[in-house]
């Protein structure tokens, strides 16, 4: 009796909600809203590669493989973690210097040799017209062929030359005209020679076509500027 009792007293009263359920509505207005708002934006935005940092990756991967063959090492920590993050960008930056130097090297070099290999072929013809030649007969041959720019250029390298046997200039390759034009210590000769080398460079340089007509004017300041040299 007094157990059963007990278990009376023992036992729990299931109570259940039978409250009315309210059904939520929910709009599409709603969910626009929470669309076009970023704090509900969950999805994660994965970074494109550019195809600089693939090269980096991959070469990273394979520095990387290497110093774990040669040390015997698997997923390193500490300050050796530190030396394989590191190393293979110093490696790959050095690697693109030593690339970068030799192209630059190369195009450097082509282009002082180009310039250096024209600069010496005129400088060479110059030299061996004044030294070799018989300017005197180059003239003539081009005044025949009525190549009268050419037979201007002439004139002035006799002019050079004479300068040079009078003792009044010293003549050397790399030297320009206003060096020439402070050596000659005359003013009539210092003169002369910059009328000259006005007609030069206007006929030659300037590629101005001349005549016969207008080359019996320009010649004449070259000649009298050779009768003025003393020997």
């Amino acid at each position: 009796m007094s157990s059963w009792a007990f278990c009376q007293q023992d036992t729990l009263n299931v109570q259940y909600d039978d409250s009315k359920l309210t059904e939520q509505q929910i709009h599409k207005e709603d969910l626009n809203k929470y669309k076009n708002d970023k704090n509900f934006n969950y999805t994660e935005t994965v970074p494109t590669e550019n195809f600089l940092n693939k090269i980096i990756r991959w070469f990273k991967n394979i520095i990387t493989k290497i110093f774990e063959w040669i040390f015997g090492v698997g997923n390193a920590t500490g300050i050796l973690k530190f030396i394989f993050e590191v190393v293979p960008y110093l490696l790959l930056a050095f690697l693109i210097f030593l690339l970068l130097k030799f192209f630059l090297k190369i195009n450097s070099k082509n282009i002082i040799t180009g310039k250096q290999n024209q600069a010496t072929v005129a400088f060479t013809e110059e030299e061996q017209i004044i030294k070799n030649e018989d300017i005197l007969a180059l003239i003539h041959e081009a005044v025949q062929q009525q190549n009268y720019r050419l037979a201007i250029r002439y004139y002035y390298l006799l002019s050079l030359k004479k300068l040079t046997e009078g003792n009044i200039i010293s003549w050397e390759q790399q030297k320009t005209n206003e060096d020439y034009l402070s050596e000659i210590k005359t003013k009539s000769l210092q003169s002369g020679f910059a009328d000259i080398t006005k007609i030069y460079d206007y006929v030659w340089y300037g590629e101005f076509e001349v005549d016969a007509l207008r080359f019996e004017k320009l010649k004449s300041p070259f000649e009298t500027l050779h009768k003025n040299i003393k020997p």
